[in-house]
């Protein structure tokens, strides 16, 4: 491999890392939304419970499978 062949194949990973950097960073901000709808709705639904008379958390039982 001669040096050109060489600095082509850097450009190409370093444009793929820069490609995949973005990726990440993208489903980053995506799970961070995802994590905090999750929390809300886990918060709301404790709440509803609770205002439903349920005496436990809907989280602290178990499913109806069990």
């Amino acid at each position: 491999m001669d040096r050109q062949d060489l600095e082509e194949r850097i450009a190409h990973l370093e444009r793929a890392l820069g490609d995949m950097s973005d990726v990440v960073a993208r489903q980053d901000t995506a799970l961070d939304r995802l994590e905090r709808r999750v929390e809300m709705l886990m918060r709301r639904e404790a709440e509803r419970s609770r205002d439903d008379g349920g005496s436990a958390v809907l989280a602290d039982k178990p499913p109806p499978h069990w």
